[in-house]
């Protein structure tokens, strides 16, 4: 079933035919970190840390979860519902919700299907289980689609900078990114520039979390050598009190 929900994002006619003028947006965004609320609906769904999607019977309570939503029994959410359902599940300000809702609202009818409400929990669970370079990754053709607001089949550091809070990309990465390639930094990637970026993004955390694991490995290494010879010590203090008669 969660296959078949990509299959429909990926087929979707109308994804190109964005107008949303973003020329305004040219800083990049001061928040605070997005975070799903604990103790809401979607902190009890799992996202598969691999493909970064949800398991079949996830998707069907996220079907019946959207259904109880949708009160005007149409089969989707409008602005102002999906604004207290982003409210209500996670921190996001009035601004960045209304930012999330014109990204996923393709053809601007003022409402969003489940298809696009899909995408969003697998997006909002990405980033909170700090998968958001794993979920580029394995879905770089959608969020290609998204950040292509002007549907002209390239994104460049304006659409990072827009959603920079949803996907957590990180500026870091994009500026070396950009200097390795021999990119300026005004450079307007197409969708293969943007899958090497995604494969780059992935490897640097990969990287980084085994240069964690290492890290960890160490010191827990340390702290049994240190455990060890505390002990070694304690045996050979009791072993000469009793030598020497105390």
């Amino acid at each position: 079933m969660s296959c078949f929900v990509w299959d429909l994002l990926q087929d979707n006619p109308v994804i190109w035919q964005r107008g949303v003028n973003i020329s305004c947006q040219s800083t990049w965004l001061k928040c605070t970190e997005m975070k799903v609320k604990e103790a809401s609906f979607l902190w009890y769904l799992y996202l598969d840390k691999i493909y970064c999607l949800l398991s079949a019977r996830n998707v069907k309570a996220l079907l019946e979860y959207f259904h109880l939503l949708d009160v005007h029994h149409q089969n989707t959410l409008n602005d102002v519902l999906f604004y207290h359902f982003l409210s209500y599940v996670t921190n996001l300000k009035s601004r960045q919700i209304r930012m999330v809702f014109d990204m996923l609202d393709y053809n601007a009818v003022g409402e969003i299907g489940f298809e696009e409400f899909y995408l969003l929990v697998c997006i909002l669970l990405s980033h909170q289980n700090n998968l958001e370079e794993q979920f580029m990754y394995c879905h770089s053709r959608h969020v290609f689609r998204l950040l292509d607001i002007n549907g002209e089949q390239r994104i460049g550091p304006t659409n990072f900078r827009m959603y920079r809070f949803l996907f957590n990309i990180r500026k870091e990465h994009l500026k070396e990114f950009f200097y390795g390639f021999g990119l300026t930094d005004e450079r307007r990637l197409n969708y293969k520039e943007f899958k090497i970026y995604t494969i780059f993004a992935n490897d640097k955390l990969k990287e980084k979390q085994r240069r964690e694991t290492e890290k960890q490995e160490r010191r827990k290494k340390f702290k049994s050598q240190i455990k060890n010879t505390v002990y070694q010590v304690a045996v050979i203090r009791r072993f000469w009190n009793k030598k020497i008669g105390r």
